[in-house]
Parts: structure tokens; sequence; C-alpha cells
């Protein structure tokens, strides 16, 4: 096959699989908890495998994708400074947190071909780019997966603010918030096992019934911006696929 009628294909090929997507460019914010799988502490490297084979699927689909990672499955900050350590060193050591697991996803991301970028908002220079907004996205224009850690930079701030913030600074259409349960529900679904899954939800309802969505700041900055957050389960192989292809997968808040 001549060479221009290979690439004409190709580009044919790219346009059916974005008109397939529901959205262009996404942030996926994944738990520390969620690189754990099973084990009680650390990286699982099976997990962190499937969630990159996941991601691969989707962004050979044409979206562009971001992701914001906790560090939970190490530190957490406020557990820790609860146990007596200055707050402020007890943030920053959940931010180193969030590189380890960056890192860790970087890998498994390019053990599939998919080319990543981890980008820090404190500067390890070593090991990860410092932020600079047009430059992460310039990464996503050119099919690069690019990992935000270290949070926002800033003690006091969750990795859920940090989500919103990045979303926000790329233009992400949505926030796709990863968890280990099917949606946002009326109460615990641990603790209460009638509970009801909430299909949709406005972001005042969130914050008004204390739903454990993401932090107050995170929602009353999405509210503000009117930047939709979609709570689906990632344990579910093939989720994240779903909600890209604007199947009703999880709960949608918005406003």
């Amino acid at each position: 096959m001549p060479a221009p009628e290979r690439r004409s294909r190709a580009a044919r090929n790219a346009t059916r699989y974005m008109s397939k997507a529901a959205f262009h460019r996404v942030l996926l914010k994944l738990s520390g908890e969620a690189l754990m799988g099973t084990q009680g502490f650390g990286v699982d490297p099976q997990v962190a495998n499937r969630i990159a084979e996941e991601v691969r699927e989707v962004r050979n689909l044409g979206v562009e994708v971001a992701i914001v990672v906790g560090g939970g499955n190490f530190i957490r900050g406020v557990a820790a400074s609860e146990s007596g350590i200055d707050r402020v060193v007890a943030d920053h050591m959940g931010m180193l947190a969030t590189v380890i697991n960056a890192l860790a996803l970087q890998d498994a991301l390019e053990r599939t071909q998919t080319y990543t970028r981890v980008i820090t908002a404190i500067e390890v220079r070593a090991i990860a780019e410092p932020f600079i907004r047009r430059r992460a996205v310039r990464h996503l224009e050119k099919g690069r997966v690019v990992i935000f850690a270290a949070g926002t930079g800033n003690p006091y701030f969750s990795t859920d603010t940090a989500a919103a913030l990045r979303a926000m600074e790329i233009k992400a259409e949505v926030i796709l918030k990863a968890t280990k349960v099917d949606g946002v529900f009326d109460a615990d679904p641990k603790e209460v096992p009638d509970a009801k899954m909430i299909a949709r939800i406005n972001y005042l309802d969130v914050l008004s019934r204390g739903l454990k969505v993401m932090d107050t700041t995170a929602i009353s900055m999405c509210m503000d911006n009117h930047l939709p957050i979609i709570v689906f389960n990632l344990n579910v192989p093939g989720n994240l696929k779903r909600v890209i292809l604007g199947e009703q997968v999880g709960s949608l808040v918005a406003a």
C-alpha cells in the first residue's frame, strides 16, 4: 500500500475512534490505595499494570489523559500529624509518597508502550519535570500521559484539591474520580448495607450532606468553575473505558 494511503487510513481510524469518545481531555484522580491492591502497604505491580493497560486503551481512543495520584498507600499527612509529626513536615512526606506512586505508574505505562511524563509540584529534577502549565498541556497535545505528583506543592491541601486545580489549569472536561465503590451513595455502603447509589447529584447537595466524594475545597472549586466529576469503581475491569465512551457508569456530580 502506498505511504499516502496508509497515512490516510490511519487518520480516518483516529477520527472514527475520537467520534466514539465522550471526552477529549480528562483528568483521572487515583488514590494511593488504588495502587495498593489487597496489600496493606506499598504498590502492587499487578494492580499498577492493570491500571496502566486501561489507561493505554483510553489513550488509544485519542483521548488526552492526565492523572493525579495520591500517596495514602505509604503515608497520609493528616494521619502522620495526628501521631505527633509537625503537620507541614507530614504533608511534605505525603507529597514525596505521591512521587513514588507516580514513578511506579509511569513504569507500568511505559511497559505498555505509552509515552508518559511525571510532573511534580516540588522540584525533583533528577527524576521528574517541575510543573509548568504550558509544558504539561503540550505533553498532552503530543499524546503523552501526564502524571501530576506532589499535590499542589503546599501543605494543608489534599490531592483531591490538587486534582481540581490541575484539571482546571489544563482545561480538562471532567474529573474521573476512581474509587473502590460503584459511585456516590447516600451513606457509607461499608457501614450501611442498604445504602443507595445516587446516579446524579449537584455540588451543593454533596457539600450539605457531607458526602465523601472529594474534600470540600475540591468540590467548591469544581462548583465555581462548572467542572463535572464522575465517580466510578476502578476495580471493575473496563469501567474507565466505559466512562470515556459515555456509558452510564458510576455517579455524576455536576451543576
